[in-house]
């Protein structure tokens, strides 16, 4: 342990010892642990129907009860959390992978720069729930239409985000020397420039990650994200809605699981904003 304390940076020993990140990390980590294991911690298939036992209270057998079909609501919810952080996981590599090369590219090119920000200001003047649903809308409910729905008005935040850092960054001397010794300017980019965009690229896919997650349960809310068998935390909500008022648990633990979720990743990205904006660093000290 000292010599893994001892070989890592004083920005990542800092950031390691902030009480929100080890708080929002372990939640994440005990969510994702658990949709991992969710095989091996549910002794029921979470698609199969018993009507008989339809809308069971929780007790010894079923620990969250049943849904309107006789599904155990434990293993569903469990399994829920492998599609949805899934695929908050993959929305955030999506977004922040093509808006790191867009926001790059704008901030090195004066002319891609006009014409690919006059784009990303009218991708965000769409609300990003209305384009995720019509774009799912048109190319139908799979995973990787899902993905594209809600990763595409994400896209524009971190490209803004890139850009700034390239415009500022790119003044420095030691930019300026680089290209003044023949240095080829995508190697600049990426060797001197890139490395300066990952702290604030860490915080912002921090918050993709949340954001993607609620979207998508807001999808399967509106009937419009995956299949309704696919067990997700936003199908399970969608389908209890009808019996809170006589059966409160059907929605109940899923929307627990989905808020207790989000909010560990957003005081995760909260403790890394502290720890890792310049700016802050006098509230630090």
């Amino acid at each position: 342990m000292a010599a893994m304390s001892l070989a890592l940076s004083p920005t990542a020993r800092r950031v390691l010892a902030s009480r929100p990140v080890l708080l929002g990390l372990a939640i994440v980590a005990l969510m994702v642990l658990a949709a991992i294991l969710a095989p091996y911690l549910t002794s029921f298939d979470p698609t199969i129907m018993k009507p008989r036992f339809r809308l069971k209270a929780p007790d010894a057998t079923y620990w969250f009860g049943t849904d309107a079909l006789g599904r155990d609501l434990f293993s569903r919810v469990l399994h829920g959390g492998q599609v949805s952080l899934f695929l908050g996981l993959v929305v955030c590599v999506v977004a922040v992978g093509i808006g790191t090369v867009l926001g790059l590219l704008a901030g090195a090119t004066r002319l891609l720069d006009a014409v690919l920000m006059r784009i990303m200001d009218g991708i965000m003047a769409i609300p990003s729930i209305l384009l995720a649903v019509a774009m799912v809308s048109l190319f139908g409910a799979s995973f990787v239409s899902v993905v594209i729905a809600i990763a595409f008005p994400d896209i524009p935040r971190v490209v803004r985000l890139v850009r700034s850092v390239v415009l500022s960054v790119r003044e420095e001397p030691y930019v300026e020397a680089a290209l003044g010794l023949g240095v080829p300017r995508w190697l600049v980019l990426l060797r001197h420039v890139l490395p300066n965009c990952v702290a604030p690229l860490t915080v912002q896919a921090t918050y993709i990650f949340a954001s993607a997650i609620l979207v998508e349960a807001v999808l399967g809310f509106l009937g419009v994200g995956y299949p309704p068998d696919v067990p997700t935390w936003g199908n399970i909500l969608a389908e209890g809605r009808n019996y809170f008022q006589q059966a409160p648990w059907t929605i109940f633990f899923a929307g627990g699981f989905l808020a207790v979720t989000v909010l560990s990743v957003n005081i995760l990205g909260d403790g890394l904003r502290d720890q890792l904006d310049p700016k802050l660093a006098g509230r630090r000290s």
